[in-house]
C-alpha cells in the first residue's frame, strides 16, 4: 500500500480476501475470476489482488490500483490481465463500489444463444433486469480475432457503457461482470446471478416461463437489500470451514 494502513482501509481488506474465499466456496470463481473493491478512503482507487486463484488469496496479496489500471506501488506482483474492467467501471459509476468478474458456467450460455437473455425467475435474482442482462460482444470493438479478454482502459471503457446502470453485463462467450454498491452485495449478486440462470435454465425445459414483472423486481430488491448479512456470514463460515481452508490456503 502507498500510505499508512488506517483501520478502514486494514478491515476491507480482510474482507475482500473473505469475498475471493466465498467465491470460490459458492462456485462462482475457480482458478479465474476476481473481485475488487473501491478504495475507503481514496474513491479513486481500488483495490484488487495480485494476479492469482481466488481461492488463495491473502492479505497480503492485494495491491492498490489507480483508475487506469496502474499499481499504485510499481515493481510488485503481476497484476490481474483484466484489471481494467474494474477502473473503468468506478470511473463511470460513482455508486458502485465493489466489482466481480466471474466465467461462472450457468451464466456463459446466455452470452452465446441469441433470443434468450438472462432474466429474474424469482425473488433472490430480482436484481437482474426484467428485460434481461445486456451482452458486451467485444467483436465490435476489438474486431474478430481477439482474445476475448478485457485488457485494455478502452474495451473496459466499453463494457462499462454496455454494463451502463445495470448490475451486471454478460460477456460474449466469455463471463459477467457484476456490481454493486457494496462489497457484500456485489458478492450477492455475483451468486445470485450464478443461482438465478441455473434456475431459468431448469424452468425452461420444463415449458414457457414466467419472470419477476418490474415492480416485482423493484419490491424483491428491496427487501432482499436488507439481508445481504445473513447469507455474507453462512458463506464466510462454509468458506472458513472448506478443506481448502484447514489446509491453511
Amino acid at each position: 500500500m502507498s500510505h499508512a494502513v488506517t483501520k478502514a482501509l486494514t478491515t476491507t481488506i480482510r474482507e475482500l480476501v473473505d469475498a475471493n474465499h466465498i467465491l470460490f466456496d459458492q462456485g462462482v470463481v475457480d482458478g479465474f475470476g476476481h473481485v475488487s473493491v473501491r478504495h475507503p478512503e481514496r474513491p479513486d482507487r481500488f483495490l484488487l489482488s495480485r494476479s492469482m486463484a481466488p481461492a488463495l488469496v491473502t492479505e497480503k496479496d492485494v495491491l492498490e490500483f489507480d483508475l487506469d489500471g496502474n499499481p499504485v506501488v510499481p515493481g510488485g506482483p503481476a497484476p490481474y490481465l483484466e484489471r481494467f474492467i474494474h477502473g473503468e467501471i468506478y470511473r463511470k459509476r460513482a455508486d458502485v463500489n465493489s466489482v466481480v468478474h466471474s466465467h461462472s458456467p450457468s451464466v456463459v450460455p446466455f452470452s452465446v444463444v441469441t433470443g434468450v437473455k438472462l432474466r429474474p425467475v424469482c425473488h433472490m435474482c430480482g436484481f437482474l433486469s426484467e428485460n434481461g442482462a445486456p451482452i458486451f460482444e467485444i467483436r465490435d470493438f476489438a474486431g474478430p480475432g481477439s482474445d476475448l479478454l478485457i485488457t485494455s482502459g478502452k474495451l473496459g471503457a466499453a463494457l462499462a457503457d454496455t454494463l451502463s446502470d445495470g448490475p451486471a453485463v454478460l460477456m460474449r462467450g466469455h463471463g459477467s461482470t457484476v456490481v454493486g454498491g457494496t462489497l457484500r452485495q456485489t458478492v450477492f449478486r455475483a451468486v445470485y446471478t450464478e443461482v438465478g440462470a441455473r434456475l431459468q435454465m431448469e424452468a425452461m425445459r420444463l415449458g414457457p416461463v414466467t419472470y419477476l414483472t418490474e415492480e416485482e423486481t423493484v419490491g424483491t430488491t428491496r427487501t432482499i437489500s436488507t439481508q445481504y448479512d445473513r447469507s455474507w456470514f453462512l458463506w464466510l463460515k462454509a468458506a472458513r470451514n472448506s478443506p481448502m481452508s484447514r489446509q491453511g490456503a
